[in-house]
């Protein structure tokens, strides 16, 4: 995790409910009805619905009176901006669709216990490769733990002089980040290349990103470097968040899924110094982890 002036930091998995950001377990909804849900989302000043139809209608009208735009449509040589398309979708309804992507994945359920937040922030990740080229950490899509062996690239947009957490349910912490500047950020705890074990399926990695009203102190919570003892590493999201909730709120969201590799077989032998069982049909557990790999 890291945290700082605007930037980013990783983490894991609500309080009185006049305070902001609180998150309070909702009383038992009645039967056949959805539970209520706590929102911690950071946050945001509305736009006005009149002024938000009125913008749009002033586009359309500017497309309407463009003559070489309409013809271009007409003759199905009309070439469609697709980044200025992702922005607009990133600023409207992007936050809204990755929420509930999330809450499809249960990334709410299990990192706050049942309470979410929109992520208005854009939260962009990256695994740089040796050929040059990039495998980006959407909203669940698959990355193997040989792509995502080194620390991703992690950036936003943010305002001068403001401050962030960045969390990595892997965990990986880093905490105090000034503005976007990663590097200037308190890391509390280092990047650990994903390890999931041998026929266990697809486990989720998490980043989360929030936005802190000052500077916290997070020194107690620091870990030494290098840490690869996984007791040590243990960090609980949510506990985080409840010791927190008073000056950060949620503001970004990235997550992958990833499945056992070869690459696992490193990272667990040469840093985690770990024998890992193999697991079969039904979770049993069919031979060490060790032997499956000859040693």
């Amino acid at each position: 995790m890291v945290t700082g002036p605007s930037g980013a930091g990783g983490a894991q998995h609500g309080g009185a409910p006049a305070e902001r950001g609180a998150v309070r377990r909702p009383e038992r909804a009645a039967f056949g009805t959805a539970e209520p849900k706590t929102d911690i989302s950071l946050p945001r000043e509305k736009l006005l619905r009149a002024k938000e139809i009125k913008a749009r209608k002033k586009i359309l009208r500017e497309i309407r009176q463009n003559a070489k735009m309409e013809r271009a449509a007409r003759l199905r040589t009309a070439l469609i901006p697709l980044d200025e398309v992702r922005a607009e979708w990133e600023k409207s309804s992007g936050p809204f669709h990755k929420q509930r992507v999330a809450e499809h994945c249960a990334v709410f359920r299990d990192l706050f216990r049942g309470a979410t937040f929109t992520p208005w922030v854009t939260l962009r990740v990256e695994y740089s490769q040796e050929d040059e080229h990039v495998v980006p950490v959407y909203y669940g899509n698959m990355v193997t733990p040989s792509e995502a062996s080194s620390p991703p690239a992690v950036s936003y947009e943010a305002d001068k002089g403001s401050l962030w957490t960045l969390l990595l349910t892997n965990p990986d912490r880093v905490t105090n980040i000034p503005g976007n500047d990663m590097q200037s950020g308190k890391e509390i705890c280092h990047y650990l290349p994903p390890f999931p074990a041998m026929g266990t399926g697809y486990h989720r990695f998490i980043f989360l990103l929030f936005k802190q009203d000052h500077r916290i102190d997070s020194s107690e919570d620091v870990r030494p470097t290098p840490c690869h003892r996984l007791k040590l590493r243990t960090l609980s999201s949510f506990d985080l968040y409840r010791k927190h909730e008073d000056a950060m709120s949620p503001a970004g969201l990235a997550f992958q899924q990833c499945q056992w590799d070869s690459c696992v077989s490193w990272v667990s032998h040469q840093l985690l110094s770990e024998k890992w069982p193999v697991r079969g049909a039904g979770g049993a557990v069919t031979q060490p982890w060790g032997e499956a790999q000859g040693r």
